[in-house]
């Protein structure tokens, strides 16, 4: 028993992989590039098998881990970081809804990065340094939101620092950057999601401010194990290497263009 039912496990989530999106998706592009490869429309047909496999390749657990394992391990969880102000940077937040204490949360990712704050406050007292404002209309304002959790958690209201007006990591790091200069802190620990890490620490690096890195919120394991549904398609690893993607694409920009 012990031995089959982790292998009807499997065998359930390997089958919905297939029948339900993007695994239905990938099938049927397979199965069109098939039906036109039979009727000597041979051109369209490797298109659309490239598609499928490119598309194949970005839906599994296995390249995922690849993509994301890569930029997540650009800097390591230093041991003893050492600095006067922690800086948290925001990535979204949910806005009208219905909080514990108030109105809004934090997204998944900038809750993670605040939970790592919160921790490395309780270990060196440090104050922190919100970052983030109201991207959109249906967001609530990031640091705002982040102040108020804070609160709620026993930080005190003098410890925290707020920039509600940055849209995108540039202004994150701009506009810190002049708070850093006005309070006089000099040696940041700054805490974002690892995959982000490396472009937020770019954006300081243009402003001059050498800052301490410090990763939060892997959406990877540090070591992967492979296993059979590594290579079945799904959304999750699909969103992670769009996610990879897009990262990348950004710390171009940021290099090279801006």
């Amino acid at each position: 028993m012990e031995v089959r039912f982790p292998f009807m496990i499997y065998v359930l989530k390997f089958g919905a992989a297939w029948i339900l999106p993007p695994g239905i998706f990938i099938l049927a592009l397979a199965a069109i590039a098939v039906y036109l490869w039979r009727r000597q429309v041979k051109a369209a047909a490797g298109i659309l098998a490239a598609i499928a496999a490119v598309f194949y390749l970005l839906t599994t657990g296995a390249v995922a881990d690849l993509f994301m394992g890569s930029l997540e391990r650009t800097y390591p969880v230093p041991e003893h970081p050492q600095g006067d102000v922690i800086i948290m940077l925001g990535g979204g937040a949910i806005g009208g809804v219905q909080d514990v204490d108030g109105e809004g949360m934090l997204a998944p990712s900038p809750a993670s990065r605040l939970l790592t704050a919160v921790r490395l406050h309780r270990l060196y007292g440090l104050p922190i340094l919100l970052s983030g404002g109201q991207v959109f209309k249906d967001t609530g304002t990031e640091a705002e939101i982040a102040r108020r959790v804070l609160i709620s958690l026993g930080v005190p209201e003098e410890q925290i620092y707020t920039e509600s007006e940055s849209l995108t990591t540039r202004q994150n790091a701009r506009y810190s950057a002049e708070i850093l200069h006005r309070e006089g802190f000099t040696h940041p620990i700054l805490v974002t999601s690892a995959f982000h890490l490396p472009r937020a620490v770019l954006n300081f690096e243009k402003l001059g401010i050498e800052v301490t890195p410090y990763p939060s919120d892997f959406w990877v394991p540090a070591h992967p194990h492979l296993n059979p549904l590594k290579f079945v398609p799904s959304v999750s690893p699909f969103q992670t290497n769009i996610t990879f993607l897009r990262e990348e694409l950004r710390t171009f920009v940021t290099r090279y263009l801006e």
